[in-house]
């Protein structure tokens, strides 16, 4: 067996030079210290993000757009095609936990200070994806076609078009007109299978280089810690190993929620019916969705649903550009209001989306 698996190995080596990329890999190394695992949720990200191609494209085998095919094709998935069930609820359980890994990854990042110099570029990329994954959940969760995911969607598309005069523009491009009809179902679709997944890659393998590049950022702090040593772990094998037996350990997870809680299809959409009473938005929006619920509808001048999204697109934008206005980390000194602030917000969003679950 050794001896098949050294010729299949000389055969390639000889065609694409494998061994100048294993000695490559041999000469990296990752930074060992107190806070080691939150480098491995950015592999993880990538591993459900590649879940996610592959089932995507096995339902999209059988998957058809449009109002009156989309939920019978989902059905039939479901119900006619061998484990297309399964391949239904692994790919929406994938895409919740690639949310929540991707959200896990930026807050390590963030809290590390992995943003200074000269990483500004990695993670603006690394920001860009996270929008994009947040759009991809937003765009995909309409293609059933399902009586929640229609008023969802429409509740989402409404509260976009209370922004101040580019507020209706963007709502009639994401609905394809003045309602949530068929050509916004088709918009959808094109925007979660075509133009997300293309800006997507462009920007992984951009991140991916610069990561490759740059190396693996190493809190500054431990070089004051009394007795400090600098300590170090060869990419190849050790770090990849330990990340492909995480990526065994998240895959099996998913594999226990999509057979034991499989996704409910639910009944189809229909326009004409009432919306459902108590109607929220994934998980991950649910702190923005119940934010705007506690803000008045008139505070002085302004409406309050407007100042609401004001302040939480200014807040998104100011977390973006962090690596050009915290200049205490990027001078390589501690700035304990970053943290303060961090702190802040998962805290926040922890106790609002629970609330929103709940009530």
């Amino acid at each position: 067996m050794k001896s098949y698996f050294t010729k299949f190995y000389n055969w390639i080596d000889g065609r694409v030079d494998l061994s100048d990329l294993v000695e490559f890999m041999g000469k990296k190394y990752v930074p060992v210290h107190s806070h080691s695992m939150w480098y491995y949720f950015g592999g993880v990200s990538l591993f459900l993000f590649i879940i996610q191609v592959i089932t995507g494209i096995l339902l999209l085998l059988y998957y058809k757009g449009g109002p009156d095919l989309a939920f019978e094709s989902i059905q039939f998935i479901m119900s006619k095609v061998q484990f297309g069930w399964l391949i239904r609820s692994i790919h929406s359980w994938a895409a919740n936990l690639f949310i929540l890994s991707a959200m896990i990854h930026m807050f390590s990042v963030y809290f590390e200070k992995a943003y200074r110099r000269p990483r500004e570029i990695t993670w603006l990329t690394g920001m860009f994806m996270f929008f994009l994954a947040l759009g991809f959940g937003f765009s995909g969760y309409l293609l059933p076609w399902n009586e929640l995911a229609f008023f969802a969607t429409k509740v989402g598309t409404d509260i976009v078009g209370v922004i101040p005069l580019i507020g209706k523009p963007i709502m009639i491009f994401l609905r394809g007109g003045e309602d949530v009809t068929g050509a916004t179902l088709s918009r959808m679709f094109g925007f979660h299978i075509a133009v997300f997944p293309g800006i997507f890659t462009v920007l992984l393998g951009i991140h991916l280089l610069l990561v490759q590049r740059q190396g693996m950022s190493e809190p500054f702090r431990t070089i004051e810690e009394p007795g400090w040593e600098k300590k170090t772990m060869p990419f190849f094998p050790n770090f990849l190993l330990r990340d492909l037996l995480l990526w065994l350990i998240v895959l099996n997870i998913i594999a226990i929620l999509a057979v034991f809680f499989p996704w409910e299809l639910g009944k189809k959409a229909d326009a004409f019916a009432p919306a459902p009473a108590g109607i929220k938005p994934e998980w991950y929006f649910l702190f923005m969705f119940q934010t705007l619920k506690y803000i008045p509808g008139k505070i002085g001048f302004f409406d309050g649903e407007v100042l609401g999204i004001m302040l939480f697109s200014f807040a998104g934008l100011a977390w973006l550009v962090i690596p050009f206005w915290d200049r205490k980390s990027q001078r390589g000194e501690k700035n304990r209001l970053i943290n303060y602030i961090g702190i802040f917000v998962i805290i926040y969003i922890i106790i609002l989306t629970i609330i929103g679950w709940i009530f």
